[in-house]
């Protein structure tokens, strides 16, 4: 599948090049002396296409007023060369200058976030291959000890809807993923072993996250633990994917959208992960 999905992204890169090279500077309409071409369009759009991901990682955090700050900037700067306001010109281009450094030094996560994003690319990550498929190795490495000794595990794949609301409430690790990481997590004698770790965008982001419990009662569901339930109740909440390893039998199970598949093998597993990381 996420083969066939990078073969459509090229191929419809491919069409859409040829287009912008036919059609690039055709004009399209006029308004008074302003000549609007295809490529005016297609910087509009990919300015509004970048704001609207910088809104979307922001949101929510700290450096949303930051951005509202360098946007207001940025309008005043229009504003005032429009004006013809030299001094007011010099002053915020000085401004600008300060705001630069003040995000590199102030806001570092955010900035990593972004880069984090960026690389969520299909066609960056399908350059990348390889860092990923270390990544399912971790995981696995992980999964599987923790099934030979019987250690319970919860690992939550976040999807396209966030899980900011349960990561609030959580322990921070944000680092990267590893089976020793993994591992010394869900040892028992671990302080953070009692919950779900989350893994968003191959990072480590959280542990001991309490999820919400599955309303369903009925049934089979009715023998589940609570880390089954927990599993069940966040994945029909959102879209994220949901790793169990078993404490009783050791038994590895996937929940996706309110459907468990129990007893999964390694063999299995990889193959899960490799489409869900790849």
């Amino acid at each position: 599948m996420p083969d066939k999905k990078n073969i459509l992204y090229s191929l419809l890169g491919i069409l859409v090049s040829i287009i912008l090279v036919y059609f690039w500077r055709y004009e399209l309409f006029s308004i008074a002396f302003l000549s609007v071409r295809v490529y005016d369009l297609v910087d509009i759009f990919a300015v509004s296409f970048v704001l609207y991901s910088l809104y979307k990682i922001f949101k929510g955090t700290r450096a949303s007023q930051l951005l509202s700050g360098i946007l207001i900037l940025i309008l005043l700067s229009v504003l005032v060369r429009w004006a013809e306001l030299h001094g007011m010109s010099w002053l915020l281009s000085n401004l600008s200058t300060v705001w630069v450094i003040a995000v590199v030094i102030l806001f570092q996560p955010e900035l990593r976030r972004i880069l984090i994003y960026l690389g969520q690319n299909p066609f960056v990550r399908y350059l990348f291959r390889t860092k990923h498929l270390e990544i399912v190795d971790e995981i696995i490495e992980a999964i599987l000890t923790c099934r030979e000794k019987k250690w319970g595990m919860l690992l939550v794949m976040e999807g396209e809807v966030g899980l900011k609301h349960i990561k609030e409430k959580s322990a921070n690790i944000n680092a990267r993923v590893s089976a020793e990481l993994l591992v010394s997590i869900f040892n028992p004698t671990s302080p953070l072993h009692d919950g779900a770790v989350i893994i968003s965008h191959e990072v480590i982001d959280a542990a001991k996250c309490i999820l919400p419990l599955s309303e369903e009662t009925y049934g089979s569901r009715m023998k589940l633990g609570t880390r089954h339930l927990a599993a069940l109740g966040v994945s029909e909440e959102t879209d994220a994917h949901v790793l169990v390893v078993s404490e009783e039998t050791g038994s590895v199970s996937h929940v996706y959208n309110g459907i468990m598949k129990r007893g999964l093998d390694e063999i299995q597993l990889r193959k899960l992960l490799n489409n869900l990381i790849i």
